[in-house]
């Protein structure tokens, strides 16, 4: 894997047009819409949907007239001698809206710190984390696509955890939250998100922590509380396991108050 330009992009009056010869692009949008033509066929792109551009391809991108979007958008070569995975195999394009997204975000937002920070070996690292995250879209277009139904139920799940998850969300909770059983709740959840009920659950606690962390003035035992841990013990444990980091190097990037 030899990751060449890593870049997030916002904004409402983008452009790019290329070619990427030997290597790949993957673009993942993670707010608002974006148009792609690949020799001439055009793909929409919303929030959710990845694009993966084979090499050789001629591309032409914008943003939709007055609509604000985000994105992620790596550029990189998949080495023979590496191994293959399904979602590089194919000569034509991957238009994909992942039910692993949340897991991709996080890697190609790692790599994007990496890439910005260029700490010692940050090429290797974001070359692993692509890899990861290339692993996570090749199990799930290797499953096959789910019925709609399926599909449906797994999103109420995620957004039931949105909701609740300063509580104990568990696959009872979840069950019972969408009209099946707690075992299939939790297999569904599993096998569309790649992460089981507890994890995702963790994730958005995290996720919440960090911005109160950074844009509050609350303690780091009150942010804990808040997002759903009693235990401030066990919050620095899921909280370093999930990002690297602990709460207190967080709070360091809080603007200084008057």
């Amino acid at each position: 894997m030899k990751v060449e330009a890593v870049r997030y992009d916002r904004g409402v009056d983008w452009y790019e047009e290329g070619h990427t010869e030997q290597s790949r692009v993957m673009a993942l949008v993670t707010y608002g819409r974006c148009v792609y033509w690949l020799d001439g066929e055009k793909y929409i792109l919303e929030k959710g949907d990845l694009l993966l551009i084979p090499p050789g391809t001629a591309y032409y991108a914008k943003s939709v007239p007055t609509v604000m979007h985000t994105k992620y958008v790596v550029r990189f070569a998949w080495l023979t001698d590496a191994g293959e995975l399904s979602v590089l195999m194919g000569p034509q394009p991957l238009h994909h809206s992942p039910g692993c997204y949340e897991l991709v975000v996080e890697r190609l937002r790692e790599m994007t710190e990496q890439w910005g920070e260029r700490a010692d070996y940050y090429k290797l690292m974001a070359g692993a984390q692509l890899t990861e995250a290339l692993v996570y879209l090749s199990r799930e277009t290797d499953r096959g696509l789910l019925p709609d139904r399926k599909r449906r139920l797994a999103e109420s799940m995620k957004q039931y955890i949105l909701t609740n998850y300063r509580q104990a969300v568990n696959k009872e909770a979840l069950g019972e939250a969408v009209g099946i059983s707690p075992n299939y709740a939790a297999t569904l959840f599993r096998t569309v998100t790649g992460q089981t009920i507890s994890e995702y659950m963790h994730r958005q606690r995290v996720k919440t922590a960090i911005y109160m962390l950074t844009d509050s003035l609350l303690t780091i035992h009150e942010i804990a509380e808040s997002v759903g841990y009693n235990d401030t013990s066990y919050f620095h444990r899921v909280f370093k396991r999930l990002t690297g980091s602990t709460p207190s190097a967080y709070l360091q990037e809080r603007p200084p108050t008057p």
